[in-house]
């Protein structure tokens, strides 16, 4: 059990890992079924919600089951973890009819390139034109 001390840390400078699950992950909260989410695939290594607030008609959250807070903690161990979410990723895509048309896959790493959930998800958006550069 975690004091009161501790607790309030977390909550204001997150990430603190706690043997790979965070106390006040929304995404592990997600995973654990304490928060509703609209569900677009899960397996074993990962769950794909549909994201909030959509910037494309096609934009999902691939997130891995196990508690990773940014790419900057991966690790050689997670290769396959990484393979998987990317070949979701693209199931997904062409379950949506983007394939041929074309999609883009995102990852976000910490707050200045607008990660604001410190749990590794990928990002993929289909459905209309996406410029570039991004963002």
């Amino acid at each position: 059990m975690l004091s009161l001390t501790q607790r309030r840390r977390i909550s204001i400078c997150p990430p603190i890992r706690y043997h790979h699950a965070m106390v006040d992950c929304l995404f592990c909260k997600i995973r654990d079924q304490q928060i509703p989410a609209k569900i677009a695939h899960e397996d074993e290594l990962c769950l794909a919600i549909h994201d909030i607030n959509p910037q494309a008609p096609l934009h999902v959250l691939i997130i891995p089951r196990q508690h990773i807070a940014t790419l900057n903690d991966i690790t050689d161990a997670h290769g396959e973890l990484i393979g998987h979410l990317f070949r979701v990723a693209a199931k997904l895509a062409r379950e949506a009819g983007h394939a041929d048309t074309g999609w883009r896959a995102v990852f976000n790493v910490n707050r200045g390139a607008g990660q604001s959930v410190f749990h590794v998800h990928l990002h993929v958006l289909g459905g209309r034109v996406l410029g570039w550069p991004p963002g």
